[in-house]
């Protein structure tokens, strides 16, 4: 069971079945019921619910973008809510193999806050791009950017290290900056159908090999 943004609901990629969840699932040979829900993944209590009510083997969550390009939260409550979303789905999967994925590489929020917008110089043209409208570097009063929200998650995963069953993957393993230059996000924002197939293919070959989370 997975659950993140537009860019795991499949955004770009050509069909359901090329979404970068569905190609990780297909390699690994297993059943997959994707919680990627687009212009969502905002840490909701609600989703923890449906994640911790359903049956699973295996759970990936994939947090983060959104939260940036909405504006949506500062330091001082992000952290405590994706602590407070694992809780919830601790509680009815207790041993469960629970991967917690940071953002892909996106440049547009890598060091600049959102909100996030359409970019109007883009309008009409046959690529509608997004743009960050935040300041560049406006960290200081514990506003969110791509590399903050890496730093957190790593960090609360090392704090939750009693927990044998959580483990946490930095989501530029599976795109970033090279991946950026070789298959540019097309929207500045979603991967491509080419970057869905190579990112569902590095999932599959960190997740599922013998050494894996979710060996």
């Amino acid at each position: 069971m997975h659950h993140g943004s537009s860019i795991s609901h499949g955004s770009n990629a050509v069909a359901p079945s090329e979404t970068w969840p569905a190609v990780a699932a297909r390699r690994a040979g297993v059943e997959l019921r994707n919680l990627g829900l687009g212009g969502s993944a905002f840490v909701d209590p609600f989703l923890a619910r449906v994640i911790r009510d359903a049956p699973a083997d295996y759970i990936s969550v994939k947090l983060g973008i959104n939260v940036v390009n909405l504006d949506g939260m500062r330091l001082r409550t992000f952290v405590p809510a994706v602590h407070g979303f694992l809780d919830t789905i601790r509680d009815g999967h207790p041993d469960v193999p629970l991967l917690l994925i940071s953002p892909l590489f996106c440049g547009i929020h890598e060091d600049t806050p959102g909100p996030g917008a359409i970019d109007p110089d883009s309008i009409g043209t046959d690529q509608v791009r997004f743009v960050a409208t935040g300041t560049p570097g406006d960290v200081a009063l514990g506003r969110l950017t791509l590399q903050v929200i890496r730093r957190e998650l790593r960090s609360l995963a090392e704090r939750r290290a009693a927990d044998k069953n959580l483990h946490y993957l930095d989501g530029t393993t599976l795109y970033g900056p090279t991946d950026a230059v070789d298959l540019p996000l097309p929207d500045g924002l979603h991967p491509s159908p080419e970057a869905h197939q190579r990112i569902g293919t590095r999932f599959a070959e960190y997740a599922f090999t013998q050494d894996g989370p979710f060996a």
